[in-house]
């Protein structure tokens, strides 16, 4: 496990990516493990960290688990992701302290932060899934269907849909307003669900819409820090060091934006 300390309101988590695969570490043994890398996507984490850094002066925090899926799941319970193999026990501790860490940082230094969770996925349609812990069932209902039955308190961007800088960003405006982060990251050329152009997957469209990390690490349960997880495709985005190079001085740029908009961050760079 690797943990960089930052200086931003912004974690970056790399849980899937890793390459490293000892003999002497059992494979992970259960019923539910996959054990599919999410390939490129510790690189990816690193080249954002770098971009993010180069555009502001300040450097995000970043935790990557360097563990091949087969060996450690960097985004499940502590059963599913270490498989029965007790002895990483103490890596699944640390990881998530480490991730604690960052946000007690984030918080005792900006007051409100957010965390990326990022992620790869193979699906048909080459989009962006933005995950906010809210279903694609959830997502296709109209937006005063998901604030009647309180959708947003339930996410894990809780505390942003309450309290964004912009009043008319708050609520269901977080997930596809016109300054959500799948609006202007769709706008910027990498087509995103849920935006205001695509503001919840048809039925029958597989769709992740966040996983324990998520859950854990966001606000859903009144902390004071967000949490997004990103699942990107593989082509343009993921698939050679051309693709990673342009993604992430997009993404890195978009969340700049994002964090002094949304949460009155201020660039002193």
């Amino acid at each position: 496990m690797e943990y960089t300390p930052g200086t931003a309101p912004l974690i970056l988590i790399a849980p899937h990516g890793g390459t490293l695969s000892p003999a002497t570490l059992a494979d992970r043994n259960c019923a539910a493990c996959t054990t599919a890398n999410d390939v490129n996507t510790q690189e990816l984490a690193r080249a954002i960290a770098t971009a993010f850094t180069q555009a502001t002066g300040q450097a995000p925090h970043l935790i990557v688990n360097r563990l091949h899926r087969r060996k450690f799941d960097g985004n499940r319970d502590r059963d599913e992701a270490i498989g029965s193999n007790r002895v990483l026990d103490t890596t699944w501790l640390w990881y998530h302290a480490a991730i604690d860490s960052a946000r007690a940082r984030v918080a005792a230094e900006h007051s409100r932060g957010l965390v990326i969770d990022l992620h790869g996925h193979a699906h048909e349609i080459a989009r962006l899934e933005l995950g906010y812990l809210l279903d694609d069932a959830e997502l296709r209902l109209s937006d005063s269907s998901l604030t009647s039955r309180g959708a947003m308190t339930r996410s894990s961007v809780a505390r942003l849909a309450r309290e964004a800088r912009v009043t008319t960003d708050r609520g269901v405006a977080v997930l596809r307003g016109d300054g959500s982060l799948g609006t202007v990251l769709t706008m910027r050329g990498y087509p995103s669900v849920p935006s205001s152009q695509d503001r919840a997957p048809l039925a029958g469209q597989p769709y992740f819409n966040g996983g324990y990390n998520t859950q854990r690490h966001g606000s859903s349960g009144g902390g004071m820090v967000d949490a997004i997880q990103i699942e990107m495709p593989g082509p343009g985005v993921r698939d050679t060091e051309a693709s990673r190079s342009r993604f992430s001085a997009v993404l890195a740029s978009e969340l700049m934006l994002y964090l002094v908009r949304l949460y009155g961050w201020q660039v002193t760079r």
